[in-house]
Order: structure tokens, then sequence, then C-alpha cells
């Protein structure tokens, strides 16, 4: 969505307007206007043109001026510079948990700390215990963080690996060069976290358009440039290359730039079982080169179906491609609604109303409200009373929608340490559907957690499980637990497991998702969507549903409005 991706440049430009110890009150600015756009539709040209984005609160006469550049040019050359002018060493001090923009600040004014290396040296010898604020707890925590960061490396969200290479493969395939040309790599399998980006062009001549690549807005140093590849650093840090290949070569270059490296191997093999040789240039045999227009083709040629990318694992797709027996994959417009979203009344950035006219934007024919339990106090959890409150507003809005769209009453909430749930079975007995998460106590021991969990699955009221091992990626470790035992307990209580499709999460990962399904759970992709820009992260659920072979018919929420109200109200019906 236009609206969230102009959002997160704003909210990143306040934050390095912080790490530089600017003015507050024009960092928070910054931050405002991010806040606001993302409640706002996608179409922000049409806004501007009538003047309506002007009347937004938060959004002033200056922040209007670049929000309308990077609407009509998708550039903020503001926003380049200031990149360029913060020590790059300082935006990866962000991901160590507990450290924001003003400690880093500190960090860098007191101690010139301007990188990880500089701050593990420092905790290392003592240095941020003595500062004032951070102590001798806070920095063993800050080792613990950049040790996580150090087992990650340089990897980066789905997203926000979408939101760098997107402008960089415009500016490709509108060149005139261009014959054909494809996002490649981890990316385009829709891996959860991504080392570089990848972008492969065919052309009778690439090296105009490699000069071109190098000296897009975006990149921020040339680390290599040949005839066909070109490779740069970004102003986020961020590895990107292109390849450019004859046209003949494209479908070849594609599957193999696509990957994975073991299923490349795997079908390398499989060509020399046939007397043929496959590379990323061509197929061959001893009569010459086999002729393939598309990766379809080549796949035909070597005796099997087309292999979508999120199946090129080597973990048995190249057997069910040559038995025909590949499944169709869930579509993201397969999806009928979702369950997994917040608003206003916890710690959501849209109404019921505004939820509800975007969910019926992005086509969807029902959505579930589950805002957080009572116990989530720093998250606005409901308390009973406010839980009444909000049933009656719903059924106030679902009156008035006459029946062309159906708002189902949920609640995400909290399972306790002991496995019990926030809410007592009177209260949960009220809710179309119930969510169960753990939003604390996470350094409980493994076997303790997995009972915990366990428990709550195996509750007569809980309909789904949400974000199963609480990781969130590139930050945090999930807590341990069990999960086999888990989907155990799911697939014997009819609990249905979420994939949590906000690309910091991804939780349920893809390979128990597959276990889960194989068990006969359903599974439900929910954005846990905290604005109405979150409703767009359910296309990274998919791709976890894809990765996990996944057909329509395993996903809760592609039945209709009707069927899911039916299923839900006879499982309640089941416990009362």
């Amino acid at each position: 969505m236009e609206s969230a991706r102009i959002a997160r440049i704003l909210d990143e430009m306040g934050t390095l307007l912080e790490v530089r110890g600017e003015n507050p009150f024009r960092c928070r600015a910054y931050h405002n206007a991010a806040q606001a756009l993302k409640s706002l539709p996608s179409d922000l040209s049409q806004m501007i043109a009538d003047g309506q984005l002007a009347k937004i609160s938060g959004i002033g006469s200056t922040m209007l001026d670049k929000i309308t550049q990077l609407v009509n040019s998708g550039h903020l050359p503001a926003f380049d510079e200031l990149k360029r002018q913060t020590p790059p060493g300082l935006i990866p001090l962000l991901r160590v948990p507990g450290l924001g923009p003003k400690k880093i600040k500190l960090l860098h004014d007191e101690l010139k700390i301007q990188s990880l290396a500089d701050l593990r040296s420092a905790c290392e010898s003592g240095k941020i215990a003595t500062l004032k604020g951070f102590g001798a707890k806070t920095e063993a925590k800050i080792l613990e963080g950049i040790d996580f960061i150090d087992s990650v490396g340089d990897r980066i969200l789905q997203s926000t690996a979408r939101r760098l290479i997107t402008p960089i493969y415009q500016a490709i395939r509108r060149d005139s060069g261009v014959v054909q040309s494809e996002i490649c790599g981890s990316l385009r399998r829709r891996v959860d976290t991504i080392g570089d980006l990848d972008i492969l062009f065919s052309s009778a001549d690439p090296s105009p358009i490699l000069a071109r690549f190098v000296q897009l807005p975006e990149v921020a140093k040339i680390l290599a440039h040949g005839a066909t590849k070109a490779s740069v650093r970004l102003l986020d840090g961020v590895q990107c290359d292109l390849r450019g290949v004859t046209d003949d070569q494209f479908p070849f270059a594609l599957h193999y730039f696509t990957g994975s490296k073991s299923h490349n191997i795997a079908m390398r093999r499989r060509a020399i079982e046939r007397g043929l040789r496959l590379s990323e240039y061509g197929l061959e045999g001893d009569s010459g080169p086999v002729t393939c227009r598309s990766e379809e083709e080549l796949f035909a040629a070597l005796g099997l179906c087309f292999i979508t990318p999120e199946l090129r694992e080597d973990i048995g797709e190249i057997a069910q491609a040559e038995a025909g027996r590949l499944p169709r994959l869930v579509e993201l417009e397969d999806l009928t609604g979702t369950f997994h979203c917040h608003t206003d009344w916890s710690d959501g950035g849209g109404t019921l109303e505004e939820m509800v006219e975007a969910a019926r934007a992005a086509g969807l024919s029902y959505l579930g409200i589950a805002d957080h339990s009572r116990s989530a106090g720093y998250a606005g959890g409901l308390s009973i009373e406010r839980v009444y409150r909000q049933w009656e507003e719903i059924d106030r809005l679902n009156a008035s929608l006459d029946g062309s769209f159906r708002i189902f009453k949920g609640t995400e909430c909290d399972i306790l340490t002991d496995g019990s749930l926030d809410y007592t079975d009177e209260i949960l007995a009220g809710f179309d559907y119930v969510i169960a998460s753990i939003h604390s106590g996470f350094g409980m021991d493994r076997s303790s957690m997995t009972e915990r969990i366990r428990r709550a699955v195996r509750n007569p009221w809980v309909t789904m499980l949400g974000h199963p091992t609480g990781r969130l990626l590139l930050a945090r470790d999930g807590y341990s637990v069990d999960l086999d035992r888990v989907i155990e307990a799911a697939a014997d209580s009819g609990t249905m497991i979420e994939i949590n499709a906000n690309p910091h999460r991804l939780d349920l990962d893809s390979e128990h998702c597959r276990r889960a399904a194989e068990q006969g759970i359903k599974i439900v992709i929910n954005p846990d969507a905290h604005s109405i820009s979150g409703l767009s992260d359910l296309e990274y659920g998919v791709g976890v549903a894809r990765r996990a072979g996944l057909e329509a018919s395993r996903i809760f929420n592609t039945a209709s409005s009707s069927k899911v109200a039916e299923l839900l109200a006879s499982r309640r019906y089941k416990n009362s």
C-alpha cells in the first residue's frame, strides 16, 4: 500500500533525526505524520489532488510537500541525504533490544560508539554500566542482543527487502533496453528473512542498463561493475546484485538464480540422469542445446510440471512434480476474511469503522476484531465492562451493514503462566471466537512452556492459537517450546493455529505449518493488524502457507462468510 510505504519512510526519517539529536518536536512531527498515514487509504494522489490530505491532523504544509514529492516521484532527496549524513554504523544499533534513538545518541556522544563492534567492546570493558540510565543489567542485556544480531547476520525482513527492491526493480523494468526482468533469490521464494537482493534481466546489450543501475539514487557504493553484472551497497546497507543475460538464457538464469541451492543441485542431477547438462546458461544434450522459452518449458524438458518458486527447497517437490501431484497453492485472492485485528479499543491505530472499511476495500467479506484481554494493560487490554461495550458497538455496526459484510466478535486472550485464560468461561462464551496468545512469562523452561500452551489449546473456548512461538524475526528468538507436542494437542482438541502474517513474526513457520496441516489442523492466516495498513500483511502469511505447500482448503479463512459463521457457532454450541 502506497500510504504504508510512505509512512515507513517518514517514520524512519523521524528516527534518523532522533539519532542525530535533532529537535524532538521536529522528530515527533515525522512520527505523527507517519501514524496519520497508516490509517489512510492507499490512493494518496487523489487525496492530495482534492485537498483532503492537507486537512488530516498531523500533516502540516511542510510534511504535505514531502508526501506529495514521494507520491509523485517515489523519491525524497531529503531522506537520501539524511541517510548519507548519519554515520552508517549507528543504524544497526537500533536492532539491539532496549536501545532507542536517544540512548544511541548518548552512547555516541559519551563513548564515541559508532558501530555494533564499538558497542560490544564498551560492554565487555564495563563502560556501558557506568553511564547514567544504563547499569550492569542493561549492559548484560545489550550484550545478549548483540550476540543474537551476530547470529542472524545482515539479513533483513521480507517487508524491508520488498520496500528496498521495488523502486530499483521498477527502474529496471522501465529501461528501454530490457526485454524481460524478474526478482530472484530468496525473496522470490518468499523466505522468512533475506540476505541480499537479486534482480535478473535480459537484453541484447546489458552494459548501458548496468551503468544506469549503479547511478540510481538508492545506491550508496558500487561494489563491482562488469559487463554482465553489477553489485552495489544501498543507502540502507543492503547489497543488491543486477545480472544481465541474453533473452535465450533468461529462463535458465531465472531458475538458477531463484534457487534454492539444494533444489538446483537436484535439478542438475535429474538432467544428468537424462543425458543432459543444466546450468544457468542453458540446457544441453549430445545433439545440442534444448530451447526453452520459459521456466515452464525448462521443467517440462526434464519431465516435470512447473514448480512454483516457494516450493523449490528439495523437500520432495521434484518427485511430486514428476507424478503431477503438486498442490494448487493458496493465493491471496482465496482469503475471504481474517480474524487477528486490533482497533483503538486496545493498542490499534484505527477505529472499528476504519478497520471494517479497509477490509471491505481489500475485498474481504468479514473481519474479526480481536483486541487484547484485560491483563495486557500495556496494550489497553479490555476490562469486562469494555468488552460488553465493544460487543454493543459491533452489533450496531453489523446492523448498519445489512448483511453485506460481517464483523465477528473476538479477543486475543492472554494465556496466563499456568495455562488458564485471562477471561472467565462466562465471558469467553460470549465471543464468536477466541485467539489464545502468550505475551508474558517468556522465560519458562521448555517443559513448563509446552504444558502451558497445551493446556490453553485444549480449553474448549479457544478457537485458535496465536503466534505460537512468540518469535520476532531478527530481534528475538521464540520462547522454548516443543511445537510438535503443541500441534498434537491442537489436533486432538480441534483448535486452529494461526500463521501470524506480520513480517516481524511469520509465526507459525512453514515447516511446522506443514506438520500441523498434515495432522488435520485448520490453519488461519491472520495479519495481527494494528492499523488499516496492517491488513496488507496478509500476503506475507500467504507466502508462509505456500512454502508449506498448502491449498486453499487447508486454510480456514478461505471459507465463505456464512460458512465461517456456521463453523464458529457450531463450536460454541458444542461447548455450551
